[in-house]
């Protein structure tokens, strides 16, 4: 089994095609998919498609690059969206964007916090997006995490080796997406061989990244295979193994799915 731990099945070309991507993934084996919030819009398609499909939940979250446009959010409205149903079971995707700077670095350090102490409330995974902004993640998750514990994944990790280590140092669980798969991405798949395999998730993050040999092409999260196969070649280890020991690890995070 495989669990497809972030897509955004509320985007196109995906939710218009939904059920044949949705049997697709399941005749690749992948049984869950998570879809991910990234502003409110999305989440409203988001509590649609969680009731249509039995094996599909979600998340709440404001991507960091749309803070500039939710200055005010606060722990208790994100609180209030995830308890519009039992089937939204993360918060993100949230963090830091330095790259883009879509919006300003002290607008989404505050909304990244609120994320964070609604996390905390809750004790539900955050799902962190972090981009050239190393440093302030890390130093952000760690005093937070000094105050009170809670559980983080960082998604479609593609940052330094040290970043990861001192990551994991703090019980940050780590996801691929398809980027470990490109011919250029030597050192980021170094990075993952160096891993504790109870600690790596895998994604899609469609319907973007499509991995090798589907770079270029939209994504789905039948194409997780690809990351799976990779993964477990580098490893060496048996594809379905990996495959049962990254769904292990999402369960962990988030619990049992019914």
């Amino acid at each position: 089994m495989i669990i497809d731990s972030h897509c955004h099945l509320e985007y196109e070309p995906l939710i218009s095609n939904l059920n044949e991507v949705v049997d697709r993934a399941f005749r690749n084996n992948v049984k869950y998919l998570l879809s991910i919030s990234t502003t409110n819009e999305s989440y409203s398609h988001i509590l649609k498609i969680v009731d249509k499909y039995k094996n599909i939940y979600g998340t709440y979250g404001i991507h960091p690059h749309e803070t500039k446009n939710y200055k005010s959010l606060n722990e208790a409205e994100i609180i209030k969206k995830i308890n519009m149903n039992k089937k939204i079971i993360g918060i993100g995707e949230t963090g830091l964007d330095y790259y883009y700077e879509k919006s300003d670095q002290k607008t989404q350090k505050k909304i990244f916090v609120e994320h964070i102490k609604a996390a905390q409330t809750l004790n539900l995974p955050l799902i962190v997006h972090t981009r050239s902004a190393e440093n302030d993640t890390f130093q952000i998750l760690k005093t937070e995490k000094t105050i009170k514990d809670f559980k983080v994944l960082i998604h479609c990790f593609t940052g330094s080796k040290e970043f990861a280590h001192k990551l994991i140092d703090i019980g940050c669980y780590i996801s691929a997406s398809g980027v470990v798969t490109f011919k250029k991405s030597k050192e980021l798949a170094d990075t993952f061989l160096s891993l504790p395999n109870n600690k790596i998730l895998v994604e899609t993050d469609s319907p973007y990244l499509s991995p090798e040999p589907l770079r270029g092409k939209p994504n789905e999260p039948s194409n997780i295979v690809h990351t799976v196969n990779f993964l477990a070649k580098i490893k060496n280890i048996n594809s379905e193994e990996f495959g049962e020991v990254t769904s292990s690890n999402f369960f962990k995070l988030f619990g049992k799915l019914s």
